[in-house]
């Protein structure tokens, strides 16, 4: 395989890790693993949330470099496992530039779960986590119900493009009043309860996992990168509690 060839083939993969969920550790070492596997005398990888730059010295002691721009995460757990998978064949086997491009279409182009699915995972996860934090079955109810829309509404508002950060104001916004006003209609009794159990639907625990493990495994720029982001999103949500809160006069319903 020509290494510019490599080095798109490494790049895509490092490329899908990263926005699937992995930690910038794991993608540096895939890239160095694959083209090591390949004759590279030399990898050297420099990943961030937002950026990759891979530079490689062939057999022949010629130097390729290749960049790219990293915009935007999905997490899909499903995805990153399949990835693992082919890039142990690749080390294994040493596929042709034909081979890994196919595989790796393949994956790029898998279904994820059907929106109803995501719809009624975030409806009982909503509902556990408000019992867990102390609401009672009439709040699960309520909460499971808003965690229902809440993935809809979610949904919607990333189609429509909208940024990350705005479209956890708007979430957070509008299942806070919806809250408020079901437990005002005596659909519920403890408003705070239902609040935390949709809430949880939106916080950022894998993004905020991952900046610790990169910290502490020494990649500290990438590690505090995904850790403000985590940050930022977190006040995104509390933004937009604290916006419902304000409409109806400062205080929720108790």
């Amino acid at each position: 395989m020509h290494p510019e060839q490599l080095l798109t083939c490494a790049l895509d993969m490092g490329e899908m890790m990263l926005i699937s969920g992995a930690e910038i550790g794991r993608v540096e070492n895939t890239v160095q693993l694959i083209c090591a596997a390949y004759g590279c005398r030399r990898t050297d990888v420099f990943t961030i949330t937002s950026s990759m730059v891979v530079s490689i010295e062939d057999r022949d002691r010629k130097f390729y470099t290749q960049t790219r721009r990293i915009t935007g995460t999905q997490t899909n757990l499903s995805r990153l496992d399949q990835l693992n998978s082919l890039s142990r064949e690749i080390c294994a086997k040493k596929p042709s530039y034909s081979f890994i491009q196919a595989k790796l279409r393949i994956i790029r182009e898998m279904r994820p779960y059907p929106l109803w699915f995501r719809a009624v995972s975030s409806a009982l996860i909503a509902g556990a986590f408000t019992v867990f934090f102390g609401g009672g079955w009439a709040d699960m109810v309520v909460s499971a119900i808003l965690g229902f829309a809440l993935c809809f509404c979610t949904h919607w508002l990333q189609r429509a493009g909208m940024n990350q950060i705005f479209v956890n104001v708007v979430a957070s916004f509008l299942v806070s009043l919806a809250a408020i006003a079901l437990v005002g209609a005596h659909c519920g009794q403890d408003v705070n309860k239902i609040i935390i159990g949709n809430i949880m639907l939106l916080i950022p625990g894998i993004a905020l996992t991952n900046s610790l493990r990169d910290m502490i495994s020494g990649d500290i720029m990438s590690g505090m990168l995904r850790f403000f982001d985590a940050i930022l999103v977190a006040a995104a949500i509390a933004a937009g509690y604290i916006l419902a809160a304000q409409l109806i006069g400062g205080s929720l319903w108790i």
